[in-house]
């Protein structure tokens, strides 16, 4: 018997999907992906199969693709391939085979997901693919963020396999004659993820043959206090950050210095604005005599004066505005991403996360745009009568001023504000019983993993 009861326990205690979702499962023809169609076919739930060709191993790619097609046929479910020049992307961008690969493919696949209505997209992550990424990330170095390992669900992106261990997987391949394809690059040690897996990991389980439970009760631990981190950065980055009127930011030295550990803590602070860790020990380093000196990020500007840090933007970062057309499917806005889809009225599910915003399509001017806030705008809050100055929403909302200099404003084609993303729609163009068609944006972070 495949493991049912486990898997949907799962997919519930982490609220990976509604069994009556479409999802999108992502596979290689390797066995753990292959293992995750026959456990959602098992379970008969709803679901695709989607297949990336990286023209990486000649011959086998195809023949990898070709047993992934006759799977989906076998099985009746809807099947989409596509085929990727890995290589010359790789070269072109001047980045690594493996980010190439995961570029295209996240990229792709979110372009299915949108097109066919899926609400998930499922990959076949599970416990020993936990254990080499906290390995991983230990190796090249990291924060407290690196140390939470692969999270069962990333915004629409979905592991619903992290209960199962790589042997549990194997067993039920073998016990059940489940057909795979194995990849032959899978051998070699020539990749550091392999290395982790074939070098350093087998010597780790003579010590704890429960390795990868320990690994997952370790990384939960650290999810914890990243979130506790977090939220105590936040309580700091309101009291300590003082918003003037020119939209300058400064931040008191004096209590920055009482702050301990202070290295932890004003990279934490400062790491919204771009600032890393080399930034910061050099700031550190010269906090108590140079005042004057100057530091850089990529769109925030930091000047060290003699009681205080000034934090400021780059004046060629201060406005940018993107338009989107009707066919646009993702947009990018300064460091944020929103994705756009369009829904029948009567088949929609409602999110009430605010980052997620519903309007009617028919009430729509194209092309939108997004921009920064500029004084004087105005909206019609959703739910409340009346306009509201965005100004006086972002006071009540206590939103420190560096925050509202990031936030993208959705802007209809008549000059409409339509949406402040991640916190407020317009209610001129909310959703009726007259609503046919409705557009769906969802406010992402582009930096997540």
């Amino acid at each position: 018997m495949l493991p049912l009861g486990a898997f949907l326990s799962f997919v519930q205690q982490n609220q990976l999907f509604r069994v009556s979702d479409n999802v999108l499962l992502t596979v290689s023809g390797g066995r753990d992906s292959v293992f995750m169609v026959h456990l959602f076919n098992e379970a008969k739930l709803n679901f695709g199969i989607a297949h990336c060709n990286f023209s990486l191993r000649g011959a086998e790619s195809d023949e990898d693709e070709q047993f992934v097609r006759t799977l989906a046929g076998a099985l009746g479910v809807p099947f989409f391939t596509t085929c990727f020049d890995t290589k010359h992307v790789a070269e072109t961008r001047g980045i690594s085979i493996q980010m190439a690969a995961r570029e295209l493919r996240y990229s792709w696949f979110e372009k299915i997901q949108t097109e066919h209505n899926y609400q998930y997209v499922a990959t076949a992550h599970h416990l020993s693919d936990n254990t080499e990424t906290i390995l991983l990330n230990m190796v090249r170095g990291t924060g407290i963020s690196g140390l939470h390992g692969i999270r069962p669900k990333r915004g629409n992106i979905i592991r619903p396999l992290l209960f199962l261990s790589r042997s549990e997987i194997d067993r039920y391949i073998q016990d059940h004659h489940i057909a795979y394809r194995e990849d032959s690059s899978n051998a070699s040690s020539k990749y550091a993820r392999n290395k982790i897996r074939l070098k350093i990991i087998p010597p780790l389980e003579e010590l704890n043959k429960d390795l990868d439970t320990t690994f997952l009760a370790n990384s939960r631990r650290f999810a914890e206090l990243e979130d506790f981190l977090n939220n105590e950065i936040t309580r700091l980055r309101s009291t300590l950050f003082q918003e003037k009127k020119d939209g300058q930011i400064c931040i008191p030295l004096a209590a920055l210095k009482e702050l301990k550990p202070a290295k932890l803590i004003l990279f934490e602070l400062l790491k919204p604005y771009g600032f890393n860790e080399t930034i910061v020990d050099d700031l550190l380093a010269c906090w108590d005599g140079q005042p004057g000196k100057r530091f850089h990020s990529a769109e925030y500007l930091l000047i060290l004066d003699r009681q205080q840090l000034i934090l400021s933007k780059n004046a060629e970062h201060a406005t940018t505005e993107t338009q989107i057309e009707e066919d646009t499917v993702t947009v990018v806005w300064n460091n944020k991403k929103i994705r756009l889809s369009v829904a029948n009225a009567a088949d929609l599910q409602l999110n009430k996360n605010p980052n997620w915003a519903y309007f009617s399509r028919d009430l729509l001017q194209f092309p939108l745009r997004l921009r920064l806030w500029n004084k004087g705008d105005f909206f019609y809050p959703f739910g409340m009568k009346g306009k509201k100055k965005l100004s006086d929403f972002f006071t009540e909302k206590k939103i420190p001023l560096s925050e509202k200099d990031n936030i993208p404003v959705l802007v209809n084609g008549n000059g409409d504000i339509l949406w402040i993303a991640g916190y407020r729609s317009d209610d001129r163009y909310k959703i009726t019983q007259q609503t046919k068609k409705v557009l769906i944006l969802e406010n992402l972070n582009t930096n997540e993993q």
